[in-house]
């Protein structure tokens, strides 16, 4: 396996493809707007909606710079990331930000899949492509664990799953 298929491999088993852990799809399946805005006791749990802002904020950046355009994301701050496009009860936003989710890990995947090497060692901005990638991979996978904890404490989580 090349330098690329491990990225691709990686960059699959966060979104919809089942490895050592769920994959994000897997673990926003059924959520409402309403759990998805739940939060555990304790100012510093985020909930399944802040993470997912967050996780979608650096997708975006990502895709715009495997673009070549300008990111439009203005957060001050990492915590910034975290804000959600809708309230509690905002079915529609929810919904709407699991789609705008989807595309987004897509239309990153479609674009890694075109580059060469030697397009994966550009740098931008201080790191190469490579390295980015493998960072939201990781970035994803742990933010998909909280998401997945989330779920346990809440009881919208299967107490057993079966996983091929």
């Amino acid at each position: 396996m090349n330098r690329k298929d491990l990225l691709l491999h990686g960059w699959e088993c966060t979104y919809d493809k089942e490895d050592w852990y769920p994959p994000l799809k897997e673990a926003l399946s059924g959520v409402s707007a309403a759990e998805a805005s739940w939060r555990p006791v304790g100012e510093a749990a985020n909930t399944i909606w802040e993470n997912v802002s967050h996780l979608l904020y650096y997708k975006e950046r990502l895709l715009h710079r495997l673009l070549g355009t300008e990111f439009p994301g203005s957060a001050e701050t990492n915590d910034d990331t975290f804000i959600p496009s809708g309230g509690p009860d905002d079915e529609d936003a929810w919904q709407a930000t699991l789609l705008r989710t989807e595309s987004v890990h897509r239309h990153i995947h479609e674009k890694l899949s075109l580059l060469t090497d030697e397009d994966l060692n550009q740098t931008a901005t201080y790191t190469p492509i490579y390295q980015t990638v493998m960072s939201l991979v990781l970035h994803d996978a742990f933010h998909t664990g909280q998401i997945v904890q989330i779920r346990k404490l809440q009881g919208s989580w299967p107490a057993r799953r079966s996983f091929e």
